[in-house]
């Protein structure tokens, strides 16, 4: 048949209809499993995993342990299985799962808010001392991991831990993982609004509950009344921020949709302003719209971010509103931007109380069971009862009066955990890396130690605040887009031809002021060991460069190649 203006699709050839699959959200009706994952989940909840954990694979040992338990459902539990000794990163995307684990696992315990008591952080030493080798890493999620953890026995440390408080549940897997807090609420002098209360009614109420245990993939929280923005809450899926509304007094501001990995985004205002009694219901609809119309189809776009960029910030609003709230939420501002740089807590602070609290930088989150004891003594024979971890892979000891904090602070220095820290030991940090993290390339926690070391000896003089950020793979678990200096582990090619341990550079992130992702500079990649060599070269460049008061990030935004190379 001949086109004609009557009929024009005769001149087209006709395509082939495809059938949508939809993008796999339940209120669309879309419950077909559409990934391994999502089978396994319908198959029988995470939670149910630690029945047979206590059961039969405590008792069997680590071969009996069902496929999909032991790289799905044990997550539900903060278990996950360590990267086997010995393999290098040329083979992480190569070997098959089964080929990569190790028989011992990571089991990371939940710290909502990052508080613990004295008592709290000894028994997570002498479980580190008697059944992981040692290891425990702060992270940047205020949360304590261990390395080799035999399944032997998770059930006697489940014991200890909640025989304190303390927790593994939901710490892991496509859940409500840990709630960040400000690791100063309730004590600050300059708080806005103390969130401990919404923190502990979300736990009461829904970690550990079948209503969320099922979410498209992981979900992350943020809870802060600091005016310091000391809980990363612009890349969270859901953040609480401290305002004051000119009405209804101190509140939060609501943030939803913030997130890093392969791709960044960060999070959006809804212009909401919430009470502080609210936030628990706001969080339950907020993670609600999640489960019910995140996208589960490709576990690459399972995250809330992208359904927020999607509907937009008014669209999300409303449906918060109209199908989970059923009430409008009243407008608020936003919040100010901080007066400090640094958001850590580090050094010497008076609380309210007039006692203070002792802010002190670990290097690069590495501590060790030993070391975790003896913080807990020094706290006690300082006064206190109560420390802190913090989202920059620091502690904090609370409540140490006047006439102790110079003891402390030289108590602390001898065990070299510095309340005094240089702008290197203060700003850098390090995700896993490949010691124990099978998605990794490079090593990142030596590399992070020594790389301070060398920065310290070769510019002395440098006074301003920095962040360096190691990450081992490009999933930005150290947050690299987001730092002055963000280094993600790949393979590259030295000066002889040979493959080897580097780093592709990102420049110029920043989160609280003027957030946004580093700038990546065309070809620009080191290798491990030209590392100190270039972070020192660029820093230089930046002091010689500089406007006064200039940023970091704002001179390496204008910054041309060559100086950044």
């Amino acid at each position: 048949m001949a086109a004609t203006p009557q009929n024009p699709a005769a001149a087209t050839p006709r395509r082939k209809v495809s059938r949508h699959r939809g993008e796999g959200q339940w209120a669309a009706g879309h419950f077909t499993p559409l990934n391994g994952n999502e089978q396994f989940k319908k198959d029988d909840d995470g939670l149910n995993v630690r029945t047979r954990i206590e059961t039969i694979y405590s008792k069997r040992g680590f071969d009996s342990i069902d496929p999909n338990d032991l790289r799905g459902r044990m997550r539900w539990w903060g278990l996950y299985t360590q990267r086997k000794p010995g393999i290098d990163g040329g083979k992480t995307a190569i070997l098959e799962p089964e080929e990569l684990d190790d028989e011992c696992f990571m089991l990371r315990v939940r710290i909502d808010g990052g508080r613990l008591t004295t008592q709290q952080l000894r028994v997570v030493g002498e479980i580190s001392q008697e059944f992981a080798r040692g290891t425990a890493d702060i992270t940047d999620r205020q949360n304590v991991q261990y390395h080799w953890i035999r399944i032997e026995d998770v059930p006697e440390i489940w014991n200890r831990l909640e025989a304190v408080g303390l927790s593994t549940t939901e710490a892991c897997g496509d859940t409500p993982r840990v709630v960040l807090g400000s690791p100063v609420a309730g004590i600050a002098e300059d708080e806005i609004v103390d969130g401990t209360p919404a923190i502990e009614e979300i736990n009461r109420r829904y970690i550990g509950s079948k209503e969320f245990s099922n979410l498209p993939r992981k979900f992350k929280t943020a809870i802060s009344g600091s005016p310091l923005l000391d809980v990363a809450h612009e890349i969270n899926d859901v953040a609480f921020v401290g305002v004051h509304h000119p009405e209804h007094g101190p509140g939060f501001d609501l943030w939803v949709g913030g997130g890093l990995s392969t791709n960044p985004k960060i999070g959006v205002r809804l212009g909401a302003w919430v009470p502080l009694e609210d936030v628990p219901d706001v969080w339950a609809g907020v993670i609600g719209i999640f489960r019910d119309y995140g996208y589960r189809r490709l576990r690459t776009r399972a995250r809330l971010k992208f359904l927020v960029a999607d509907w937009g910030a008014e669209k999300f609003r409303q449906v918060l509103q109209d199908e989970y709230l059923k009430r409008e939420l009243a407008d608020g501002p936003a919040p100010a931007q901080p007066l400090q740089r640094w958001r850590d807590h580090v050094g010497v602070h008076r609380q309210k109380d007039g006692r203070f609290y002792v802010g002190f930088a670990p290097r690069v989150g590495r501590v060790d069971g030993t070391i975790l004891t003896k913080i807990a003594e020094l706290a006690e024979a300082h006064g206190s009862g109560r420390v802190r971890t913090t989202v920059e892979q620091k502690m904090i000891i609370l409540d140490v009066e006047e006439a102790q904090v110079d003891s402390l602070v030289e108590s602390l220095e001898a065990l070299d955990l510095t309340a005094k820290p240089s702008p290197f030991r203060r700003g850098t940090m390090a995700c896993t890396g490949i010691e124990y993290c099978k998605l990794a390339i490079v090593e990142t926690k030596a590399r992070g130690s020594s790389l301070i070391d060398e920065l310290e000896r070769r510019i002395p003089d440098f006074d301003e605040p920095i962040t360096i950020n190691i990450n081992g793979c490009p999933n930005a678990c150290a947050r690299i887009q987001v730092a002055d200096i963000g280094l993600k582990g790949q393979l590259v090619m030295n000066d002889q031809g040979e493959q080897v341990e580097g780093f592709q550079v990102h420049l110029g992130g920043a989160l609280g002021l003027e957030a946004g992702f580093g700038r990546k500079v065309r070809g620009l990649k080191v290798t491990s060991q030209e590392l100190p060599d270039y972070v020192e070269r660029v820093l230089k460049r930046f002091q010689a460069e500089r406007e006064e008061g200039e940023r970091f990030a704002t001179w390496a935004a204008r910054a041309s190649e060559e100086a950044l190379s």
